[in-house]
């Protein structure tokens, strides 16, 4: 196949380029780097140093002997652009990637809501008009997240998209009806992808476009078969409190002898996945295409869940790294429950990879080996959901004063 990958750039989408092309399939990156500017805003790098887009792609090129085109280009901004060059390229399958993807960088201020609102909902209409436009039938799939769901607070598993409920007519009688399980952002960035789905059951049912809508648990990690391949393919690694996530933060921290942050009582459940796992479901998702006038498809993408606290204390055993209990940031439930069903991948053949402490290691391993990389002051997760919890949240970049558990 053809495909383009919209934000192929990024952390998941950076490995998924690389698997699709050694399974032979025709890749080409579209982004407009702006993760790279984030970086340069907020004065913190990746882990892990990174070449450049075209750099990488030489690289792979000259390990594999694989082409892997790059396109310059703003999906949010330059609608017309991308219509030409769909009409050009007319791939087989677009994977959409291209969203700012971080619900603390989302809620830092104003200016961010408004950003990560124009840059991810413009960036998902424009790609759907433009796919009508040229009528090109691409097989869309879309990284979501397990966010738009909030969390389960009646014992129930939360379904993969869809919820069967039974109403009552004006005449008394009980009729059933399919609808999407009622979202419940917990962020601006996971607000966008709650409005993402409503485009998608609108274009699917008025245009006819086959649609896939992954909803993606938290990603953790480092390599996968790819990246390993040549040290200049390695994926970006984030750690900051902006865009890092929990466990790979948490092993970071474990690897320079920095406390393990967890905020709150570190009761919230949290959806997960590897990262390799993560390529292969995308990877599945294409192989089991919905045919036009199918409804949307939607996987949840995640292999397993855990409390943050558990996480915490797995790794603090694993590393005898201390626990550092901080104010949350975020405005949510003290604690929760999350049981999540995820019987499609599993049926498409998915062997989940779970929190095995060889994997767990290997992160820690890359965190030493990179550990002059990190800056201190980054590592707190300190963007507020609102002024008034920004008021609480101690603020101490050096970990100082922080209260620590063995």
């Amino acid at each position: 196949m053809k495909i383009a990958v919209l934000g192929g750039d990024g952390f998941v989408g950076w490995p998924t380029v690389l698997h699709l092309s050694e399974a032979g399939h025709e890749v080409h990156v579209v982004d407009n780097l702006s993760r790279r500017w984030i970086d340069t805003e907020l004065g913190v790098q990746s882990l892990t140093p990174m070449d450049s887009i075209q750099e990488r792609c030489r690289i792979w090129r000259e390990v594999t002997g694989r082409e892997i085109g790059f396109h310059l280009l703003d999906l949010a901004k330059e609608f017309e652009r991308l219509k030409s060059w769909l009409a050009e390229h007319a791939p087989d399958a677009v994977i959409h990637f291209a969203e700012q993807r971080a619900a603390p960088y989302s809620m830092k201020t104003d200016r961010h809501k408004v950003y990560t609102v124009d840059n991810n909902v413009n960036a998902t209409h424009n790609l759907l008009a433009a796919l009508v436009e040229t009528g090109i039938d691409a097989h869309l799939v879309h990284l979501g997240t397990m966010g738009v769901y909030g969390y389960s607070s009646v014992g129930a598993a939360i379904p993969e998209g869809y919820l069967d409920v039974e109403i009552e007519n004006l005449e008394g009688e009980k009729k059933g009806l399919e609808i999407l399980y009622p979202t419940r952002p917990g962020s601006v960035y996971h607000m966008t992808k709650s409005l993402d789905q409503i485009l998608f059951q609108f274009y699917a049912q008025n245009d006819g476009l086959r649609i896939t809508d992954l909803h993606q648990g938290i990603v953790w990690g480092t390599h996968t078969d790819q990246t390993r391949r040549h040290e200049q393919l390695i994926n970006r690694f984030d750690y900051d409190g902006d865009y890092g996530t929990v466990l790979n933060r948490f092993l970071i921290q474990a690897a320079i002898g920095y406390p393990l942050t967890v905020h709150g009582t570190g009761g919230q459940t949290r959806a997960f996945i590897h990262i390799q796992d993560s390529v292969r479901c995308i990877e599945l998702a294409l192989g089991d295409a919905p045919e036009a006038g199918d409804r949307v498809r939607i996987f949840n993408q995640m292999t397993e869940t855990h409390r943050v606290r558990d996480l915490a204390e797995l790794v603090a055993k694993m590393t005898d790294a201390e626990i550092a209990y901080l104010p949350n940031p975020r405005k949510e439930a003290a604690e929760n429950d999350l049981v999540v069903r995820n019987e499609q991948f599993l049926a498409l053949g998915l062997e989940p990879t779970t929190l095995a402490e060889g994997l767990l290691s290997e992160v820690v391993d890359v965190a030493k080996k990179y550990a002059h990389r990190i800056d201190r002051k980054r590592v707190p997760a300190v963007s507020a959901w609102t002024k008034d919890i920004a008021t609480r949240v101690e603020r101490d970049p050096e970990g100082k004063r922080l209260k620590s558990v063995s």
